[in-house]
């Protein structure tokens, strides 16, 4: 199964590191890093990672992993991204997003019709685009898979796992990278996390 792990500039890292680190290590899946252009990738945090492939070279990926960005009203203006994603779904067996890159394949017409979820934050832009926002931490529909915000892809990583490779070989993966997250703080949802953090979050993630 080749496995499109799609890069962009200004991308957040652990969007793709979560799901790369479920996946890319069964036997089934080859891993490959692709973007406009082969090469150094910055991710809005300074990280750069690597490109191995143009995404001329890529065009029949059976999965393809789409991160968000904290930039991500920037990268729905990339539209050699958007056209390449409304390509490749057509013929990909699973089509799957983390956090705001929900909000690309929105773009790129893929959710239309479709339940989806994202970060809590930019919901409101998969529904102006036709997807049926649910909030909710994965949200599978067909043969698109679509999480919430950041650490969310480490669940949807385990979610495709299991349906691809059964739920013993999930279980198995995530007993191997210990995930078993307790977390130091209830501040992981705009439910419980204090007001004028979210406050502050919304206005920073909406560009105002």
């Amino acid at each position: 199964m080749n496995a499109a792990f799609v890069l962009y500039d200004n991308l957040t890292a652990l969007d793709i590191v979560g799901p790369y680190e479920v996946l890319a290590g069964h036997s089934q899946v080859t891993p490959q890093f692709v973007a406009a252009r082969a090469g150094k990738i910055r991710c809005d945090n300074g990280l750069a990672l690597h490109a191995d492939f143009a995404f001329d070279d890529v065009t029949a990926p059976d999965l393809i992993v789409v991160p968000g960005s904290s930039q991500w009203r920037s990268a729905l203006d990339d539209e050699v991204l958007i056209a390449w994603l409304a390509s490749v779904h057509k013929t990909a067996t699973w089509t799957t997003s983390v956090c705001s890159g929900s909000t690309l394949l929105a773009k790129a017409g893929i959710l239309a019709g479709r339940r989806a979820t994202s970060h809590w934050a930019v919901v409101d832009t998969l529904a102006a685009d036709g997807a049926v926002v649910c909030n909710e931490r994965v949200v599978v529909d067909g043969d698109v898979i679509t999480a919430a915000g950041v650490s969310a892809g480490i669940d949807m990583g385990l979610t495709l796992a299991a349906a691809l490779f059964g739920e013993m070989a999930a279980r198995t993966i995530q007993l191997a990278l210990e995930y078993d997250p307790e977390p130091p703080f209830d501040s992981g949802s705009p439910r419980t996390a204090p007001p004028e953090a979210v406050a502050f979050l919304r206005a920073a993630l909406n560009g105002s």
